[in-house]
């Protein structure tokens, strides 16, 4: 079983409108929802390509509601959430259909009380006895504490399970410190946790903070990971146009799974890139098509050894 962790979950809403424009009424052509939260959608990819999963973080209100029932649904996903007062937030997706280009407007998240997130802290370290990996994924509500990736990753190490910690800012800096197996930040993630804004010392630096592999994405450009195996840079084979959103989590699954499955980087790496770039031509966050995944790893990702010493 692999475990994804996603604290802040949401109700993914998309709207497709004929022309996105400032200060204008829009006639919306297509709603989807569906549940969202970056851990939850890595985990629906994780379920497509044939893995179980259970999912864990919060979930509470309505919309909550909405969330799990959304997941009874997806095949292969378990739903082990934890109960809060405060309502989950929402995340709205606008597609304009003429553009392609997509706006994104994010909620909060709902405060979590010290006693719920005691009851998460448990719930977690339970989990984890049964754990062959775990993802420990988005942004922190308000109420949980800034450092408690940082404790999320020391308890997954102590238990012996592998954890990937994909956040940001300084919920990021702090999990650093306590040394997840890997970390798959973005460039400008990864310039603002280091300093740097050249991906390669960015990465070496994050290495040299806590992190054992960085995975960091390059938008268009694909992947680049530093690894104590070496380092490879992995790009789709021609520029990919569509909804970008959940493409790095579909990447975070590619980068999963080949770890379960015991992978080499460069194998890995393509599995993710092929993910993202398929992601982003599906019709709704969250989701891949497959024959365009499949289709990507036939025509092969581009996978090439980076000069420089892990």
């Amino acid at each position: 079983m692999i475990l994804t962790v996603t604290l802040n979950t949401a109700l993914d809403i998309t709207y497709r409108v004929p022309g996105l424009r400032p200060h204008a009424s829009h006639r919306v052509t297509e709603v989807t929802e569906r549940p969202g939260g970056k851990g939850l959608n890595v985990a629906r990819v994780l379920a497509a390509l044939g893995h179980e999963v259970t999912v864990t973080g919060f979930a509470g209100g309505t919309t909550g509601g909405v969330v799990r029932e959304g997941l009874t649904g997806v095949r292969g996903v378990r739903d082990a959430l934890v109960p809060v007062a405060g309502a989950t937030r929402r995340t709205i997706a606008v597609v304009d259909e003429r553009t392609g280009d997509t706006t994104q407007l994010n909620e909060p998240g709902p405060a979590v009380a010290p006693a719920e997130w005691n009851a998460f802290q448990e719930v977690y370290e339970d989990l984890l006895t049964g754990a062959a990996a775990v993802a420990l994924c988005g942004s922190l509500p308000p109420g949980v504490p800034v450092g408690a990736y940082a404790g999320l990753v020391r308890a997954a190490r102590a238990a012996g399970v592998p954890v990937l910690l994909d956040t940001s800012g300084e919920p990021l800096r702090r999990g650093l410190a306590a040394r997840p197996d890997l970390i798959k930040p973005n460039a400008d993630e990864l310039a603002e946790l280091t300093g740097s804004h050249e991906p390669q010392r960015a990465a070496q630096a994050a290495r040299r903070r806590g992190a054992r592999s960085v995975v960091a994405s390059l938008g268009a450009e694909g992947l680049l990971a530093v690894t104590p195996e070496g380092r490879w840079h992995a790009a789709p084979p021609a520029h990919v146009r569509g909804n970008p959103t959940g493409a790095g989590d579909s990447a975070v699954a590619g980068l999963l799974s080949g770890l379960v499955e015991h992978l080499p980087w460069p194998d890995r790496l393509a599995r993710a890139v092929a993910l993202s770039a398929a992601t982003a031509l599906a019709p709704v966050a969250g989701e891949f098509d497959r024959g365009a995944y499949e289709e990507l790893l036939g025509r092969g990702v581009a996978v090439t050894a980076v000069a420089g010493a892990a």
